[in-house]
């Protein structure tokens, strides 16, 4: 048969084919074609084979993926689903297939590959899960564990709460549904945008699928076939949030080597000492010298951290996890010497499910009833979803695989040999609500609560929520309107204290800044010079409490892989919690207020010094995409309105820098009236090729938080030589050479 290909005039695919799967082998080869340096570099990361031409920076994560064995999951996940579900792991084949074909193709326009000295390889039929898992592996946050534990160590166990915010490794998203009864139409509206780190190409891919059981349009992951998070089948829309559910344990495991050569592990269980898997894998590095990694897997998990990386939790602030002193060596004795670790267990692993069953169930959803079944089985990661229908249903509820578990396992790093720590066979029930009136998703408390253990400050929801409460008569044309709110809620600890500050204590100057920041709107536009000082404020205020006596023992991040860093480093974590530790009593009041009045001052000295016109917010605030080589001589990113705790969640680190590096993955509106008025937008553009005219011909649009339209009229879409495709042809099993490939 032949595939067909349209564009529409951003250059986005349109997909069509007679059958799921020969579609399925359509979007392979698209990706593979638009996408081809992003998707083979995604590939090489989820086997951990990236530092073979990307260089030593990619060693840390290498590293990694090779300890948590991500590669190895998603072979595991593809049996599974070979054998459970045969018709998806077809599916799945067929996408693979496609990507294959296209890959040489897609190479040659990519230019990464020969800068990188690169050929593309060869995928594996479990190499999307790979991908998958890759993306998400620390969406759920477990390094968070390891900083609390820390914190509990270093400052007592009160201390915990204090920091207790999303810090700058987790993803967050916002999303809303107005039902009919609240907009013009009389249908419903589901709306959002997903917060991730901004990636060049983009991380999602506008993109329509279509044959005749079904007719879908939303954001694909390149590299995965179908559309799981966003989607919109013409009856039935749906979107996600991270639900900051804790589905992902810590365990402090004791170790011990035995044989001749010390090659053979032990791991201290519930049970007593128990094998362990372990082997060696060789990371190749480009300019570099090869990395040796020791790969140890216990009944827990995989070994992530050890030897000299786990001593800081050998001295535990919980007394009850010391082993008993019968399964230890006596002292003086000649038994093996036991060494710690930390070992990850996560349901993907454990299970060998992804949910990818669920992918082809929900191009095919024709209701909310059908989305609802579907998500039954999703797994990774753990998800809240809005749905509605064009016969006015709706939905609201989570989706995932969350063990039943000690609660300490949630919280903290536990004992692998306390049998109370042991998983218990069994998922927590996913909760749902009923959807009556506005319904909003921003990682916040709610519906998630029972599944987790830190949540997004409630400022995001709070606003979408009075936004959207402020009248009826929505339309889909009104939603970029809520999405682009810079109002700024979380500024009020600080600007409290700033009130409280006697105006008699300061500088002329600073006398003078105290003035104009309590009289700011709280907006953090891109064109703000009110935005611009509070930042700068802030920033010096949390680099004051980051030096403040209490603390200082945190200064020095525990020593852990470097994967993990962005959790453990206290300015950062200083810097989102600011609104806690603005408002704690373990911070002496005048310490805090100090904290403000000395920045203040510092801040109003620099801008009387300054020459030129005052500062703005974009002037700092300026969009930094994770780009796997460097950026081209010149390459200049758009000014940015929004910031961390704003509806637009422009993220920056505060105390860190202003420059933004996660924001609005993708901005959507479905429509259930029309499909054809939904709208989107993606922060560069459909194509992932360098010199496309659709590379970063969406980047304006999205840096004003403007959409452009969703197509379904085909006689208004530009069509391309048709592709043919023998299914009887297997792929070829051989490949182009692949640097870092085992």
């Amino acid at each position: 048969m032949a595939v067909k290909v349209y564009r529409d005039a951003w250059g986005v695919p349109h997909l069509r084919a007679d059958g799921a799967n020969e579609l399925a082998y359509a979007q392979g080869r698209n990706a593979a074609l638009d996408r081809a340096w992003q998707m083979e570099v995604e590939r090489h990361r989820s086997q951990g084979t990236s530092a073979s031409f990307l260089g030593t920076e990619a060693v840390s994560w290498d590293r990694f993926a090779r300890r948590v064995r991500l590669d190895d999951t998603a072979r595991r996940c593809m049996d599974a689903l070979n054998r459970e579900d045969p018709g998806t792991a077809a599916w799945v084949r067929s996408y693979v297939d496609g990507v294959n074909d296209g890959l040489a193709e897609g190479a040659r326009r990519a230019p990464g590959f020969a800068a990188a000295g690169l050929a593309p390889g060869l995928w594996r039929p479990w190499t999307p899960m790979g991908v998958w898992l890759s993306a998400h592996i620390l969406f759920a946050g477990f390094p968070a564990k390891l900083w609390r534990d820390a914190v509990a160590r270093r400052l007592g166990p009160e201390w915990v709460g204090v920091f207790a915010t999303d810090g700058p490794g987790t993803s967050g998203s916002n999303g809303w549904l107005v039902p009919g009864g609240r907009t013009a139409t009389g249908a419903a509206i589901v709306a959002g945008d997903p917060h991730r780190f901004i990636e060049a190409p983009g991380v999602y891919q506008q993109i329509r699928l279509a044959c005749p059981e079904f007719d879908v349009v939303g954001l694909a992951v390149p590299g995965v076939p179908g559309i799981a998070h966003f989607g919109h089948t013409g009856r039935v829309a749906w979107a996600i949030t991270n639900a900051m559910a804790d589905y992902q344990d810590l365990y402090r495991e004791r170790l011990r080597r035995t044989g001749p050569d010390g090659e053979r592990v032990e791991a201290l269980g519930p049970d007593g000492w128990r094998p362990a898997e372990r082997h060696v894998e060789t990371i190749e590095v480009a300019g570099g010298e090869p990395v040796t990694v020791e790969v140890i897997e216990t009944g827990r998990g995989p070994v992530i951290a050890d030897g000299v990386e786990a001593a800081e939790w050998a001295d535990p602030a919980f007394p009850a996890q010391e082993p008993p002193a019968q399964e230890l060596p006596a002292q003086g004795s000649s038994a093996p010497e036991v060494f710690g670790a930390i070992a990850l267990r996560h349901p993907p692993r454990v299970r060998a499910d992804l949910g990818f069953g669920v992918l082809p169930a929900l191009l095919r959803a024709r209701s909310v009833a059908d989305v609802d079944r579907a998500l039954d089985g999703w797994a990774e990661p753990v998800n809240v979803v809005l749905a509605a229908d064009t016969a006015g249903g709706t939905l609201h509820r989570v989706a995932g695989a969350v063990p039943v578990r000690h609660p300490d396992n949630r919280t903290r790093v536990v004992p692998a040999w306390e049998p109370r720590h042991a998983w218990r066979g069994r998922y927590e029930p996913m909760p749902r609500e009923r959807v009556e009136g506005i319904a909003v998703m921003a990682n916040q408390r709610g519906i998630a609560e029972p599944l987790g253990v830190e949540f997004a400050p409630p400022h995001r929801a709070e606003r979408i929520r009075e936004l959207l409460a402020g009248r009826a008569g929505w339309s889909a044309q009104d939603m970029p309107a809520v999405h682009r709110d810079t109002l700024l809620a979380s500024a009020a600890p600080l600007l409290d204290l700033l009130a409280r500050t006697d105006p008699g204590e300061l500088a002329p100057a600073a006398r003078r800044l105290r003035e104009r920041l309590l009289e700011w709107n709280r907006r953090m536009d891109a064109d703000s010079t009110g935005a611009a000082s509070f930042a700068a404020v802030r920033t010096a205020t949390v680099r004051r409490l980051a030096d403040h006596p209490l603390l200082r023992p945190l200064a020095d991040p525990p020593t852990a892989p470097e994967v993990f860093r962005p959790w453990l480093a206290l300015v950062p974590r200083v810097g989102y919690a600011l609104e806690h530790l603005l408002a704690t009593d373990l911070l002496p009041l005048a310490d805090r207020a100090g904290a403000v009045r000395g920045a203040v001052e510092e801040v109003a000295a620099r801008e009387a010094a300054a020459q030129g016109p005052p500062a703005r917010w974009g002037d700092t605030h300026r969009l930094a995409p994770w780009q796997a080589l460097p950026a081209g001589p010149g390459e200049s990113w758009p000014a940015l309105a929004g910031d961390h705790d704003c509806v637009l969640a422009t993220s920056s680190v505060p105390g860190v820098t202003d420059l933004s590096a996660r924001a609005s993955a993708a901005r959507y509106v479905w429509d259930l009236a029309r499909r054809e008025d939904s709208a989107w937008v993606v922060p560069l553009g459909a194509s992932g090729v360098p010199g496309d005219p659709h590379q970063r011909d969406q980047l304006p649009l999205w840096a004003r938080c403007e959409l452009v339209p969703v197509v379904t009229d085909w006689n208004r879409l530009a069509e391309e030589p048709a592709v043919p495709h023998d299914r009887s042809a297997p792929h070829s099993p051989h490949a182009p050479h692949d640097r870092g490939e085992k």
